[in-house]
C-alpha cells in the first residue's frame, strides 16, 4: 500500500511540475509529510530523487531535440549558483533538524517556511502583470540568484518549486511556459549536489529501495504526460495551474505545521 501511495503521488506531481515548471517535489514532499507513511528524512531524500529523475528526463530531451525553450546564456549561471546553493540548503536542514529530539518535527520547520515562500510567490504572479519586471545581465547577480534559489529548495527537500517560476519571471522576464522549463533545468542542478552530498556523507536514510524505484520510474511517466498537456495550453493556463497548485501546497503545508509542531 505505501509502495502504491509514494508512486502515485510521484506520477501526479511530476506531471503538475513538469506543466508549470515546480519540479514535482513541492507536491511529492509535503503530501507524504502529511499522511506520515515514511519517517521526514526518508520522505525528503525520497523525493529530492524525485525530482531529480524527472527534471533530467524532461531537460534531457528539451536539449537533444534542440528546443528554444531553454535560456542557456542565463540558466547556465543561474544552475551554477543552485548548484552550491544546494549543498549550504542541505547543510542547514542537517543541522536544524539535528537541534530536534524527534528528527519529524525538522517537518514543522519546512512546512512552514513552505506555507511563506509559497504565499509570497502566490501574491506575486497574482500581481505580476501590475509589476515591471527585469532583465539582470550581470552574471555575479545571476549567480547570487541561483545560489539563493537553490539554498531554499535544498533546505525544503522540493528541487525549486514555483519560487524559481516567479524569479524568472521577475528577474529575466521570461514567460510562463519558458520559465517552466528553464526552472527544471536549475532544480536538476540543486537538487544533484544536495542529493549527492548525501550520498557521500553515507548519510543516507533507510527506506524500501522498491518505493524510490517505482517514484523515480513514475515521475518519468508524469514528466511525459505533463510536457504533452504543456504543448496544448498557452501562458495564461499554465500560470492558472502554478497558482492553483500553491493554493493547494499551501492548503497541505498548514496541515504539516499543526501536525508536526502544534
Amino acid at each position: 500500500m505505501v509502495l502504491l501511495i509514494c508512486c502515485g503521488i510521484a506520477f501526479a506531481a511530476c506531471l503538475l511540475g513538469t506543466v508549470c515548471g515546480m519540479g514535482g517535489g513541492i507536491i511529492i514532499k509535503p503530501v507524504l509529510d502529511a499522511i506520515g507513511v515514511l519517517p521526514v528524512p526518508a520522505i525528503t531524500f525520497l523525493s529530492g530523487c524525485t525530482v531529480i529523475s524527472m527534471s533530467c528526463w524532461s531537460v534531457g530531451r528539451t536539449l537533444l531535440r534542440r528546443e528554444a525553450a531553454l535560456d542557456l546564456p542565463v540558466t547556465a549561471v543561474l544552475a551554477a549558483g543552485a548548484a552550491a546553493g544546494g549543498l549550504i540548503g542541505k547543510q542547514l536542514y542537517t543541522g536544524i533538524a539535528a537541534r530536534f529530539p524527534d528528527p519529524n518535527t525538522a517537518g514543522g520547520v519546512q512546512a512552514g517556511l513552505l506555507l511563506a515562500a509559497t504565499a509570497a510567490t502566490l501574491l506575486y504572479t497574482v500581481n505580476k502583470d501590475r509589476i515591471t519586471s527585469r532583465e539582470v545581465a550581470a552574471p555575479a547577480a545571476r549567480l547570487v540568484i541561483g545560489l539563493l534559489l537553490g539554498m531554499l529548495g535544498s533546505f525544503l527537500g522540493i528541487g525549486g518549486g514555483p519560487f524559481n517560476v516567479a524569479v524568472l519571471y521577475y528577474f529575466f522576464s521570461m514567460p510562463a511556459k519558458k520559465a517552466a522549463q528553464n526552472s527544471l533545468f536549475i532544480v536538476l542542478f540543486s537538487q544533484l549536489t544536495s542529493t549527492l552530498r548525501t550520498v557521500l556523507l553515507d548519510t543516507v536514510p533507510p527506506f524500501p529501495w522498491a518505493i524510490l524505484l517505482g517514484m523515480v520510474l513514475l515521475s518519468i511517466a508524469g514528466s511525459e504526460a505533463g510536457r504533452r498537456i504543456n504543448r496544448t495550453i498557452d501562458n495564461r493556463q499554465a500560470t492558472l495551474w502554478l497558482e492553483g497548485a500553491m493554493v493547494l501546497v499551501m492548503g497541505i503545508s498548514i496541515y504539516n505545521i499543526v501536525k508536526f509542531l502544534g
